[in-house]
């Protein structure tokens, strides 16, 4: 009886596991190969086969151009498994940018529609098609049941999902959803770049990136930098780069910018 028992509790605490990591007891994750991130996460890296929240702040609402570049250093390891599909209610995608990023636009597809429900259900037959390694959809708001949709069809075939938060034509919806199927929900903001050592223009593009929510794991923000190669590790060294500060997460580390404010004025001290 002690055996049995201890054999019952064994696999409600598989159960659980497999609950909390995104509903399948043989879910992957996806390393970002920086200790700093994946301890947050369950399983060691973001959570695959389940469907993950992106979205901004003030004026990203209706531009989401933060959110959109972290999403496709997100989603972009995941072209190796297959077609990456895009799904926007406006068709101002920037597929040269994404390149710069290193995503492998060759891999993408992307997908126009009228609205809201539409964008869903186009989400929900892609995540379900073969041959489809990652489906990354632009919606405003995501219902409680929207979102168990989305999570059965990644389940299908194991597919990853990306939901770009944005009301492409302004905010017409005050309310938050009620709950959230979102295995995680990130927060991605622009930050200010710094100009490598010794050459001009702008540096590389940075982030403050918050993870506000994950389910069996731990929350935090950090400031990240994207980079233009991919390397070591499943992202790649140079995929993002994470910074510390108060931080305790994601992507490489950056250093800690410096204080921008202006000099104060000199007086003259030239004798008259």
């Amino acid at each position: 009886m002690p055996g049995s028992r201890s054999g019952a509790l064994a696999a409600l605490k598989a159960k659980v596991a497999a609950l909390e990591s995104g509903g399948r007891a043989d879910s992957e994750s996806l390393p970002f190969g920086m200790p700093d991130i994946d301890r947050r996460l369950p399983g060691g890296g973001l959570p695959l086969g389940c469907w993950h929240e992106v979205t901004g702040a003030g004026m990203e609402a209706e531009t989401a151009a933060a959110p959109t570049a972290v999403c496709a250093l997100m989603a972009a390891p995941l072209a190796g498994r297959g077609t990456v599909v895009w799904v926007m209610r406006r068709d101002d995608l920037w597929v040269p940018g994404l390149a710069g990023l290193g995503f492998p636009q060759g891999r993408l597809i992307q997908v126009c529609v009228d609205d809201e429900t539409e964008a869903l259900g186009v989400m929900e037959e892609a995540l379900s098609a073969a041959g489809v390694g990652a489906v990354l959809g632009e919606v405003e708001t995501v219902s409680l049941t929207a979102g168990r949709r989305l999570q059965l069809a990644c389940e299908k075939r194991g597919s990853t999902g990306f939901v770009i938060r944005r009301a492409p034509y302004g905010r017409r919806t005050a309310r938050e959803p009620a709950g959230s199927a979102a295995a995680t929900r990130w927060r991605a903001v622009s930050a200010p770049s710094e100009t490598p050592p010794r050459e001009f223009g702008l540096g590389a593009p940075r982030f403050q990136l918050s993870l506000e929510r994950c389910r069996g794991g731990r929350s935090g923000s950090w400031l990240v930098e994207a980079g233009q190669a991919y390397g070591e590790g499943a992202y790649g060294e140079g995929a993002l780069n994470e910074e510390a500060g108060n931080v305790a997460h994601p992507l490489r580390l950056v250093a800690e910018l410096g204080d921008l404010g202006v000099a104060p004025a000199q007086s003259d001290r030239r004798a008259a």
